[in-house]
């Protein structure tokens, strides 16, 4: 039930996406040199919104990172995104390295009740920017569902998962930042967009 809601959630947030996209690239129409940087951010911000990051997409892409976790858990970052919306969107796979089934830790969904509720996500990751000294938290739809990949279970041995986590963008200078997820080591990720 909570895969059906997160997909619910990626359809709003595809639309929201497409149409400040939509508006951003009408605005852009009566410019002159602008027009060939509108439809890229367009294009981008509605790449990866349609329905979650893909196997392939994230198996055909070098991580940007590797986190890990407990019990043989390993979190690829494949890209983070900054979006025309204003947020940034990281993606990646969440692995099972081990030859065991793993249960994911409930740790990983953070300890705030509103995100709890909703069952096992990825709702306790952070973005953390050094330099401006901020903290960025997941975001949440209106019903108080993390923008995260939920309905994590156990992973079997060699198992991988596409994931995904969206955030408030951090100001556009701001390309560096680490990501933190309980029970996980952090790591630093470059912001591209």
């Amino acid at each position: 039930m909570s895969i059906r809601f997160t997909a619910k959630a990626r359809k709003g947030v595809v639309a929201l996406t497409l149409a400040v996209g939509l508006a951003v690239s009408v605005a852009g129409c009566g410019g002159g040199g602008n027009d060939d940087k509108k439809p890229q951010a367009s294009a981008s911000a509605s790449k990866g919104r349609g329905s979650g990051p893909s196997t392939q997409e994230g198996q055909s892409e070098t991580p940007l990172a590797e986190l890990k976790g407990t019990e043989g858990l390993l979190l690829q970052v494949t890209s983070a995104q900054r979006d025309a919306g204003g947020f940034v969107t990281v993606s990646g796979n969440l692995k099972n390295d081990g030859g065991k089934s793993v249960v994911v830790p409930p740790q990983m969904s953070g300890d705030e009740t509103e995100i709890v509720k909703h069952g096992l996500s990825l709702g306790g990751a952070t973005l953390v920017d050094p330099k401006g000294k901020k903290r960025y938290y997941v975001l949440r739809d209106t019903e108080g569902r993390p923008l995260t990949t939920t309905g994590l279970g156990t992973l079997q041995g060699g198992q991988s998962l596409p994931v995904f986590m969206q955030f408030p963008a951090p100001p556009t200078n701001t390309t560096e930042v680490t990501l933190q997820l309980p029970t996980f080591s952090s790591a630093g990720i470059q912001i591209s967009g």
